[in-house]
Formats: C-alpha cells, sequence, structure tokens
C-alpha cells in the first residue's frame, strides 16, 4: 500500500482529486475525512496541511505527497520531486504600493517587507545584495502595506487581481511554481513498484492534456511536406482514399503547437481535419 499526501482543503485539493481520478483511482473521501483508501489502486491518502506535506512525506509517515513547488522549497526537505503535474500554476513575487518608484531590487534596501515566504525571500534578497527588514506573517499578506505593517510584501500571484484591488503593482518574480508529486527517498521495492504504476498513469493523462489527435485528406503530391510537419508518436498513419491520388494522415499534435500546424496544414492543401481530444497517450 502506497500513502499519499493531499491538501485537504484550498487550490490544490480539487486538482489533486481529479488527476487521480483520470488515473482510473477513486478515493472514498466522504465528509472530507482525513484519510481514505481507493477503491481500485493500492493507494491510502491523508488530507493535510499544504505546509505538513514535505515534513510528512520526509519523516515517512506519508511515502509520497503532491504540493505546491513553493511551499516544498519554503520547507526545504530533502524529498525527491517525480513528476511535475502541470496544475497549479501560480508565482511568488515581491509588489510595493502602486505610487512607489521602482527600478530594481535595489530599491528594496532598507524597506519592511511581509511575507508567508522568509526563507525564499531572504535567499533573493541575499541574491541580490539586498538588506531589508523580512516580517512573517501566516496570511492576508497583501493588507500589510495599507495598514501599516509593512512597505511591501512578497506573496503569491496568480491572475494579479488582489494585488491591484489592494493597491499594489507586481515588481519582480521570485518563483514560478507548479504542483509536482514528490516522494520519499528511501521508498522499499514494492512501494517503489505501485509508484511506477502511477507515474505510468499520471504521465499517460498529462501526455493527453498536452497533445490532439490529428485527421485530414490530403493529395499524395503533398504527402512529404505533410509528413515532415507531422511526425506524430513515430510518423503519421497514411491510409489510401478510395480517390484516386489522395490519402488520409493521422497523427498527434502538440497542443502549443496546434494552431500553428493548422496553418501550414491548409497551406499543403489538406482539408477535411478533424481534431480530437485524447483521454490517455502511454508513450
Amino acid at each position: 500500500m502506497l500513502k499519499i499526501a493531499i491538501q485537504k482543503s484550498g487550490r490544490l485539493y480539487d486538482h489533486s482529486l481529479q488527476l487521480l481520478k483520470e488515473c482510473g483511482i477513486e478515493l472514498n473521501n466522504g465528509n472530507r475525512q482525513l484519510k481514505a483508501f481507493a477503491l481500485d489502486f493500492p493507494l491510502e491518502a491523508y488530507f493535510l496541511r499544504d505546509d505538513d506535506i514535505p515534513q510528512y512525506v520526509f519523516d515517512n509517515v506519508a511515502d509520497i505527497g503532491i504540493v505546491g513547488e513553493n511551499v516544498l522549497l519554503e520547507k526545504n526537505k530533502d524529498v525527491e520531486v517525480v513528476s511535475k503535474l502541470g496544475f497549479g500554476r501560480c508565482r511568488l513575487s515581491i509588489a510595493v504600493p502602486k505610487n512607489m518608484a521602482y527600478s530594481g531590487p535595489k530599491d528594496l534596501q532598507g524597506l519592511k517587507i511581509a511575507t508567508s515566504y522568509a526563507i525564499l525571500l531572504q535567499k533573493y534578497l541575499d541574491e541580490n545584495n539586498v538588506k531589508a527588514e523580512i516580517h512573517e506573517i501566516s496570511g492576508s499578506v497583501e493588507i500589510a502595506p495599507g495598514i501599516g505593517l509593512a512597505d511591501a510584501i512578497c506573496d503569491l500571484v496568480s491572475s494579479g487581481s488582489t494585488l491591484f484591488t489592494n493597491g499594489l503593482k507586481e515588481v519582480e518574480v521570485i518563483l514560478k511554481s507548479e504542483a509536482v508529486l514528490v516522494a520519499n527517498r528511501n521508498l522499499d521495492a514494492e512501494k517503489t513498484k505501485i509508484l511506477d504504476n502511477l507515474l505510468l498513469r499520471v504521465n499517460a493523462v498529462k501526455a493527453a492534456k498536452n497533445n490532439k489527435y490529428i485527421m485530414m485528406n490530403a493529395p499524395n503530391s503533398q504527402l512529404k511536406n505533410i509528413c515532415s510537419l507531422l511526425p506524430g508518436m513515430k510518423s503519421p498513419t497514411i491510409v489510401p482514399l478510395a480517390e484516386t491520388g489522395w490519402s488520409s494522415i493521422q497523427s498527434v499534435v502538440k497542443e502549443s503547437d496546434f494552431w500553428q500546424v493548422i496553418e501550414k496544414l491548409k497551406s499543403f492543401e489538406a482539408e477535411g481535419i478533424l481534431i480530437v481530444p485524447i483521454e490517455k497517450m502511454i508513450l
């Protein structure tokens, strides 16, 4: 049985459960229990505070955990990152009042900065030879300048709307973060095998989200051009059509390249282009 630590509430909770569900793993977590078992996979889940997850994995109370990179680096525990999960993206940034002139890190010299990430902030200040007073608080960091508690803040930013509402502007990005799957470095052979099976599923889900299946018809005279554009997993699938001189082509396109590829396909006389989402993709 593999034990996984998951955030019990907050921005990673729903995404973590959704990822496991897409991996074919259902957790019986009715009424937000703090411990649950998977119905069809050797997995036991503990629902914990995000800040506690690195410690639980390091202490081998949990074998693996899903946690934000920002928390992992702030807690500085010696655990292994086995997969970046692609959700919970945010950035740890320094923000100052909108009316404050700012030209670079040197302008932070001597300021009082409120944050929940004292270790990461201190590292950034040291790297930039800035001496500032760090005021560590556990929440509502964005209101600190408005109530006179601090001159600036260092906090997580997603859209930036909270900063705007509180009269702040983002001036420095310290860290870009996303959810990661971490593991204890001393798993036994049995648990390592279960983790490998879990990673196979996780990677299949991630690959499916990052790619689209594409089908089209094209004249044979353009096959060479189209095949150079669509390598697919190994090479495109080509099937002759009943109409002489034409073929059906099937391949996989990266989500990030999708529209650029479509434009080039049209220039290569492709038509009847169909785009199909991929549920799972085993590489």
